[in-house]
C-alpha cells in the first residue's frame, strides 16, 4: 500500500493596513495632540488602527487662536510626525481614507466640510461642529443627501460621565470652562459646548425649553426636557473645572451622585473616532448633536432677551 504524503500548509492572515487620516486645519493644540496619540507607538495613550499622513492648514487671519498658532503647529506635524501639508482639500481627500476636520473656527467649518463631504470620505468633525445652527443642519443635510458618514462631539463626553446616565435620572448639574470669542455667534459653541456636551451624554435628547442667565463671570443655562427633568449647565470664565452631579428618583427623598474627576484626555475620544471610521456607526446619534446646537440657539435667544426663557427650534 502507497503511503499518501499529507501537507499541512499553515497561513497567517497579514494584519490590516492602518486608515490614513487627513486633517483640515492646522491652527489647534488638537492636532498635535491627536497625531500623537495615533503615530506614536510608544505613546502611553497609543490608538492603534489610524495614522495621520497629511493635512491641509486653512486658518483664519481674524481669529487670533488661529492666525497667532497655526505655523507652530504645522511645523510640529511636518518635523515630529512627518506629515505631508497640502494645499487644498481635495488633494487631500485624494490621498486619505477618512477626515479629522480640526480647523479651531467654527464659521469655516460648513465649507470645508462640503469639500470634504463632496470627496465622499468619512468625517469627524471637532467642536464646535459649526458656528450657527444654521450651519450645523447644513452639514448634516449635506452629509445625509451624499450618504457620508459624519460625527461631532467634545472629548469630555468620553470622560466618564456617560456612567451617570441612568432610566431613574430626574435631572443633571454640569459645569466646565466658558469663555467667550466675539466671532460666533452661538457664543456658547465656543467653549461652554464642552460641559454642554458632558450634560447631553447624561440627559439625553429632549429638551423643549432654555433660560439663561448671563453674567461677566459666568452663564447659568437651564433646560425643561419633555418629561419634566432638569439639566443646567454652568459655564465659568476665564476657565475653571469640568464636573457633574445627577440627581435620580427616590419614592422618599432624591438621591444624588457626583463626578468631579472628569477625564479631560484626548484617547478616549481618539479611540471613538477610528472605531467609527472602521464600522461608519457614529458613536454619537446625528439628532444629538444637533439638538446641542438647538439647545445653544435657543440659550443665545435667551440671553438677547434678557433671560425669558426659548424654545428650541
Amino acid at each position: 500500500m502507497k503511503a499518501l504524503a499529507i501537507v499541512v500548509v499553515l497561513t497567517t492572515l497579514a494584519p490590516a493596513a492602518d486608515l490614513r487620516i487627513g486633517l483640515v486645519g492646522t491652527d489647534t493644540s488638537h492636532v498635535t495632540a491627536f497625531t500623537k496619540i495615533l503615530n506614536d507607538p510608544m505613546a502611553p495613550d497609543h490608538v492603534p488602527g489610524a495614522r495621520v499622513i497629511a493635512a491641509y492648514k486653512g486658518g483664519s487671519p481674524d481669529l487670533p487662536e488661529s492666525r497667532d498658532r497655526i505655523e507652530k503647529f504645522t511645523r510640529e506635524l511636518q518635523d515630529q510626525w512627518q506629515v505631508k501639508i497640502v494645499s487644498s482639500i481635495d488633494e487631500l481627500a485624494r490621498s486619505v481614507d477618512a477626515v479629522l476636520l480640526t480647523s479651531v473656527d467654527g464659521r469655516v467649518h460648513l465649507s470645508q466640510a462640503r469639500a470634504v463631504i463632496a470627496a465622499h470620505k468619512p468625517l469627524f468633525i471637532d467642536k464646535p461642529l459649526a458656528s450657527t445652527l444654521e450651519d450645523a443642519r447644513e452639514i448634516a443635510r449635506l452629509a445625509k443627501e451624499a450618504n457620508v458618514p459624519w460625527f461631532s462631539s467634545s472629548s469630555l463626553r468620553f470622560g466618564g460621565v456617560s456612567a451617570l446616565r441612568t432610566t431613574d435620572l430626574s435631572g443633571a448639574l454640569t459645569w466646565g470652562p466658558g469663555p467667550l470669542e466675539e466671532h460666533h455667534h452661538l457664543d456658547l459653541a465656543w467653549y461652554a459646548i464642552h460641559p454642554i456636551e458632558m450634560l447631553y451624554a447624561i440627559m439625553g435628547t429632549g429638551c423643549e425649553e432654555v433660560t439663561r442667565t448671563s453674567t461677566p463671570d459666568a452663564d447659568i443655562i437651564t433646560g425643561r426636557w419633555k418629561d419634566g427633568r432638569i439639566g443646567t449647565v454652568r459655564a465659568s470664565r476665564p476657565y475653571s473645572d469640568y464636573g457633574a452631579v445627577v440627581y435620580r428618583k427616590n419614592p422618599k427623598s432624591q438621591t444624588s451622585e457626583a463626578l468631579t474627576k472628569v477625564n479631560d484626555g484626548y484617547a478616549p475620544l481618539v479611540r471613538e473616532i477610528v472605531q467609527f471610521f472602521q464600522t461608519g456607526h457614529p458613536p454619537v446619534p446625528n439628532d444629538e448633536t444637533l439638538e446641542i446646537f438647538a439647545f445653544m440657539d435657543a440659550a443665545q435667544r435667551s440671553k438677547e432677551s434678557g433671560g425669558k426663557p426659548a424654545r428650541l427650534r
